[in-house]
């Protein structure tokens, strides 16, 4: 999964986005409102980690313009600002939580993924569609008890698939979640990713299917 982290220390950014890409999560880091907007506008990511003291402005001017674009986004804001009325506005217009800096690493960590557990939220400990299971906190997939070998990539675009399984997910959903802002990618990546896992799903024998929905993206279900 996908995390935007908006962050003006450029030290702290790094450290927040380290701790959370070993704990599993791909990270797209930026450090001002301009660019925050930006790409909350084009890109899709499971949840975001808002510092509110930028220098371009307020990080209260992104929440409140993920929030107009009507977007069941996941917000965190990681701010210095500690006094009652700060936590009291940033959750009335539209935060989930508020971590107040200095904090520890392993809170942050316990706080997005209890924010990802919500009902409505993506994250599940265990996934399954069929016969195939995914863990999503070994990053592991199996089928029948036998262990899929995958790629990071390749796990990456299943636990994605298997989430929204019975639903179509758009090229560009998937484009989003596979490959950062400052990852360089081919026109057919995607495609190229999709035929992997399709083979590697059929070699194993899983009773699952991903389909191409052609103009618009994949959807992964039970086999027939």
């Amino acid at each position: 999964m996908r995390l935007l982290l908006i962050e003006d220390n450029d030290d702290l950014a790094g450290l927040i986005a380290g701790q959370m890409e070993a704990s599993g999560y791909s990270v797209d880091r930026v450090d001002c409102v301009e660019d925050a907007i930006a790409v909350v506008e084009t890109r899709t990511y499971a949840a975001m980690i808002l510092d509110l003291g930028l220098p371009d402005g307020d990080g209260l001017k992104v929440l409140r313009h993920v929030r107009s674009l009507q977007q069941p986004l996941p917000v965190l804001i990681l701010s210095a600002r500690g006094a009652t009325e700060e936590r009291v506005k940033g959750l009335e217009q539209g935060a989930d939580d508020y971590l107040i800096k200095p904090f520890a690493f392993e809170e942050l960590k316990a706080r997005v993924a209890a924010l990802l557990r919500r009902p409505g939220a993506i994250l599940g400990s265990q996934l399954t569609v069929s016969d195939l299971v995914y863990d999503t906190q070994g990053k592991q997939a199996s089928v029948e008890d036998r262990t899929l070998p995958l790629s990071a990539r390749e796990a990456q675009l299943l636990e994605l698939l298997m989430r929204r399984a019975d639903k179509v997910v758009q090229k560009s959903t998937v484009e989003n979640q596979l490959f950062g802002l400052d990852d360089e990618f081919g026109s057919n990546a995607v495609e190229v990713y999709v035929h992997r896992l399709r083979k590697r799903l059929q070699d194993s024998g899983a009773r699952v299917a991903i389909h191409t929905v052609r103009g618009v993206g994949y959807m992964l279900t039970a086999a027939a």
